[in-house]
């Protein structure tokens, strides 16, 4: 038996596959942990969401900004869902959509294993939140997103305010949680996010730090496993283990199994961008 976490897919099934090939994924013994995203830009998003719904008696995804955004789409107007990336139109107007969008709807914003050591989010963590407080505040956007007014919330929850306080109340309390777990790389020692910083580490302004970083931080005495940063890329240290390696943007596509006794990771090629245009990365 193996437990394997894997970083953002964004809709590169070709890579997937190979990945599961690579790590010899038996599903009737191993287990899989996707980090979030899914979907988009990959331009396969459809086949990948239903090969991992496919497995979803040996996954665990957790709920990424895309994720959350493809099922924000999926209530609008059928002529504003015809205005998405062809990517995500693959996925709304598919025949089986309503299946794969009420599995992902349930997925979690953070899983945490204590026995195997190990905790598994998409973005970040607020400075001030321990494992059990992180997994009080992502029960209250996951029990929202699996209860009747699901709809209210995706339709609320976009926006860079308020800055997470724990007094915040009503869909400005949802939008600031999701907005943690979801979108968060650096923030101030308060937990304000800079939503504008999206470089590698010192390229960020004074008086910010990476999530992971900031002075006064809480202690968790669990191992965290995350995505969402490609800029960042392949990151182990402070008990963070960041696994996007940029694979939707021509980089890698990472695995790094959590019940080993020592690292081991395993990488393949991602998408083959040789015929898009060049990624404008963040100044």
């Amino acid at each position: 038996m193996a437990v394997w976490a894997i970083g953002d897919l964004q809709g590169c099934y070709g890579p997937t596959q190979r990945l599961l090939e690579a790590i010899r994924f038996d599903p009737a013994v191993d287990r899989l942990w996707f980090c979030g995203d899914l979907v988009n830009r990959g331009g396969e998003s459809i086949e990948t969401l239903r090969l991992v719904h496919s497995l979803r008696d040996n996954v665990v995804s957790v709920l990424g900004n895309h994720d959350l955004s493809l099922l924000a789409i999926a209530e609008r107007r059928e002529e504003d869902q015809r205005k998405v990336n062809a990517d995500l139109q693959g996925v709304l107007f598919a025949h089986d959509r309503d299946v794969l969008l009420e599995w992902l709807r349930t997925c979690p914003l953070l899983h945490v294993d204590r026995e195997l050591g190990w905790m598994m989010l998409h973005a970040g963590l607020a400075p001030r939140w321990d494992v059990e407080l992180a997994q009080r505040h992502a029960r209250e956007i996951e029990n929202k997103l699996r209860g009747p007014g699901y709809k209210k919330l995706l339709r609320n929850m976009y926006g860079d305010r308020p800055a997470w306080s724990p007094n915040l109340t009503g869909y400005d309390r949802d939008r600031a949680i999701i907005n943690v777990f979801t979108r968060m790389r650096y923030c101030s020692p308060r937990g304000r996010i800079a939503f504008e910083e999206k470089g590698m580490p010192g390229t960020q302004q004074p008086g910010i730090y990476p999530w992971y970083e900031v002075p006064g931080r809480a202690e968790r005495d669990l191992k965290i496993v995350c995505g969402h940063w490609s800029t960042l890329g392949l990151f182990l240290g402070m008990g963070v283990h960041a696994l996007d390696t940029g694979a939707v943007w021509g980089g890698k596509l990472t695995a790094l199994q959590l019940d080993a006794d020592t690292l081991h990771l395993v990488q393949v090629p991602g998408r083959d961008v040789s015929g898009l245009p060049p990624r404008k990365l963040p100044v």
